[in-house]
């Protein structure tokens, strides 16, 4: 992998791991474009996804540290314990999934183009919906309720499918549930920060595991990494600011179209 290609597939996860437009997918459209070899894409994944959890932190820092000081205090319970412990329920169902059913599952409905197609397919309709329902629905919405947690947390065992969004699935979801937008965006990224650290470290454990020889080269890899944090910082606050002001369909259009075409190049 040249450090050209670094940097735009590092560009590309980094846009899409926060915004609704599924990062896998567009990562494996990107390697197929690029033609980059499997074993560079599994280790690049893992830098990547390192990078986009750092540009989280970064940006949603005063929350996270909010929660780090409210959850370690002294005190029995209180609201940042309660928040944390929503997270932590919204997390079993990817845990689940990603532990013992990922494998099955990919190789269940497939792991190519097609799929991502289809997928970012579905990731439109559910846009679309959110958004049509969130401007029907007379009430601001409420918080995040341990319902809401595990209902959002399902929804994200889906994303395990490349193509289908993570961001734009629990965003989605959030919203379909009735959950103030104001509040649902930062759960989505919040929840999520351990799965990607905990597939990241899958992976790695796959490369440590087998006898192949990585060489992805110090300098892609750092280029990549700086493109991917530097993208997702960026990303990460403009996609919490898009869900305020509901603008969801515009991303459901992307999709939509690329959707579309990657299922046509692929058939055709």
């Amino acid at each position: 992998m040249s450090w050209l290609e670094a940097l735009i597939l590092g560009i590309v996860q980094g846009l899409t791991e926060f915004l609704p437009v599924s990062s896998s997918g567009h990562l494996e459209i990107g390697q197929a474009l690029l033609d980059t070899s499997g074993e560079e894409n599994l280790l690049f994944a893992v830098i990547v996804h390192a990078a986009t959890v750092l540009s989280t932190l970064v940006i949603l820092w005063s929350e996270v540290a909010k929660l780090f000081k409210g959850t370690f205090t002294t005190l029995p319970w209180n609201a940042e314990k309660d928040y944390v412990a929503k997270i932590l329920v919204s997390m079993i169902p990817v845990f689940i999934v990603g532990m013992f059913f990922k494998d099955q599952v990919e190789a269940f409905f497939g792991n190519g183009l097609l799929l991502v197609g289809i997928c970012l397919l579905v990731t439109a309709c559910l846009l679309a919906l959110s958004e049509w329902l969130q401007k029907k629905r007379q009430s601001a919405g409420h918080e995040v309720t341990y319902k809401d947690a595990i209902i959002i947390g399902l929804a994200q065992a889906c994303a395990v499918l490349p193509g289908l969004s993570r961001s734009g699935t629990t965003i989605a979801t959030g919203l379909l549930c009735g959950v103030k937008k104001e509040s649902v965006a930062q759960f989505s990224f919040l929840m999520v920060l351990i799965p990607i650290l905990g597939e990241a470290f899958l992976d790695l454990l796959k490369l440590l595991s087998g006898e192949m020889t990585i060489e992805l080269g110090i300098v892609p890899a750092i280029v990549g990494f700086v493109a991917a944090f530097l993208t997702g910082c960026f990303a990460c606050r403009f996609m919490i600011e898009i869900v305020r002001r509901q603008r969801l369909i515009w991303f459901a259009l992307y999709c939509a179209i690329v959707g579309s075409a990657t299922i046509i190049a692929t058939i055709c």
